[in-house]
C-alpha cells in the first residue's frame, strides 16, 4: 500500500452516557491526536474484555476466528483503519500465508477486536486521521489554568470563610 499511515493504539472503549452508544478511542502514537469510532455493544465488549485481560470460559467469535487462522498457519500482519466514506469507517486486516500477503475488508470494530487478541500493530490512514481525528484543546486548558491561579490567589477574609457562595469551598481543583 502506498498510502500514508500513522500507528495508533486502542486508548479505551467508552459508553456515551446520553445515548448509550459505544465508542472506541484510538490514540495516535506519534502525537496527541485521537480517532473516535462508534461501534456496536458486542464489539465494544469484545475489545474491552480483552483489554482488561478477561478470558471468556469459551471462545467468542473473534477468539474463534483468530484461533482458526492460527491453526491454518495464517499470520495476522496488521490492522488498518483505511478510509472514511459517508461517515462510515472501513478497515483492512492484512494476513500472511505461505509468504503471500492478503488484505481483507473488515468493519473497524471487528478488525480492532482481532488486533487486541493477536497483538498486531494498528494503523490509521493519515487522511482518515486528518478528517476525523480530534486533538485536545490546549488553549482552553491554558485559559482555565490562568483562571484557577487567579481565583486561588485571592486573599479570603477569615471572617468570611463561614459564608455560603463562591469561594466558600476553598481553592479550585
Amino acid at each position: 500500500m502506498s498510502e500514508s499511515l500513522a500507528e495508533v493504539v486502542v486508548e479505551s472503549v467508552r459508553v456515551h452516557m446520553l445515548s448509550s452508544q459505544h465508542v472506541v478511542l484510538l490514540k495516535q502514537t506519534e502525537r496527541e491526536r485521537y480517532l473516535p469510532i462508534w461501534i456496536g455493544p458486542w464489539e465494544a465488549n469484545a475489545i474491552a474484555t480483552r483489554l482488561q485481560g478477561v478470558t471468556p470460559e469459551r471462545p467468542l467469535t473473534h477468539d474463534l476466528f483468530a484461533a482458526a487462522m492460527d491453526e491454518l498457519g495464517v499470520k495476522f500482519r496488521r490492522v488498518i483503519v483505511s478510509s472514511l466514506a459517508e461517515e462510515t469507517f472501513h478497515a483492512t486486516i492484512e494476513l500472511e500465508l505461505a509468504g503471500k500477503t492478503y488484505s481483507v475488508d473488515a468493519r473497524p470494530s471487528d478488525a480492532l477486536a482481532l488486533a487486541v487478541r493477536t497483538g498486531v500493530r494498528i494503523f490509521a490512514s493519515t487522511e482518515v486521521l486528518d478528517r476525523a481525528g480530534v486533538e485536545p484543546d490546549t488553549q482552553v486548558d491554558e485559559k482555565l489554568e490562568v483562571f484557577r491561579e487567579f481565583v486561588n490567589s485571592l486573599d479570603m477574609d477569615p471572617e468570611e470563610e463561614h459564608r455560603e457562595g463562591p469561594g466558600a469551598e476553598g481553592p479550585l481543583e
